[in-house]
């Protein structure tokens, strides 16, 4: 499986989004600060299993961002960068906002919103890319009739959806925490549940290189 991961030799791949994205990078311009989440980590074991393949990791996740964060400079943060392949995880915010911060309604985006944003913005940058991939947004809570957990899956849905209709590598981070909170409670993985710790960034690290089919036993 090691000659068949979905990245290629030579390929830059941007990751886009909010907090969780960004983990603190340093964010002045010409600094290649990739923060200290699930982007450093994914970087460290390319960099460890496949050095010889030499991927470019570039992070452009901005803290507190939405979808409609994300059009506003799409143009500079991606377009004109012109990556071989585009990671997107945005979502959280975009229901959050409706949970913390239900006055004013200005800034709420509703699931019809994300949806027609999302597709547009995939639609602009698809034509230059190698390939997509795209990770639901998630909330790290295991009852699903929780309010907040209940919203994000429709819009984790509409993610969903979403790569279905472009083709998009789909990284369902959802599921992925759903499977490790059977063992451990939301507090051992977040402390607000949806900031993750080191431990609940490398959950993320994992769904992400298992679904463009990294092997963790390669041997150059």
């Amino acid at each position: 499986m090691g000659s068949n991961m979905t990245l290629k030799k030579n390929s830059s791949l941007l990751l886009i989004g909010d907090s969780i994205t960004d983990a603190g990078r340093d964010r002045s311009p010409g600094s290649h600060s990739l923060g200290d989440g699930y982007v450093s980590q994914v970087q460290n074991l390319l960099s460890i299993a496949y050095h010889d393949y030499h991927v470019l990791v570039i992070n452009r996740g901005i803290s507190g961002n939405t979808v409609r964060d994300l059009k506003a400079r799409w143009q500079n943060d991606v377009l004109d960068i012109k990556p071989d392949w585009l990671s997107v995880m945005i979502g959280i915010n975009d229901v959050w906002r409706q949970f913390d911060t239900p006055q004013p309604t200005e800034p709420h985006v509703t699931i019809d919103e994300y949806e027609n944003t999302l597709n547009l913005l995939i639609e602009q940058a698809s034509p230059s890319l190698k390939g997509l991939i795209l990770m639901t947004p998630f909330f790290i809570e295991p009852n699903r009739s929780e309010p907040m957990r209940a919203m994000m899956d429709k819009y984790r849905r509409v993610m969903k959806r979403a790569a279905r209709k472009h083709g998009a590598v789909l990284v369902d981070t959802q599921a992925a925490f759903d499977r490790v909170l059977k063992s451990y409670s939301p507090e051992h993985l977040s402390w607000d549940k949806i900031h993750p710790k080191s431990n609940g960034s490398l959950v993320l690290a994992r769904a992400f290189l298992q679904a463009i089919d990294f092997d963790f036993d390669r041997k150059r």
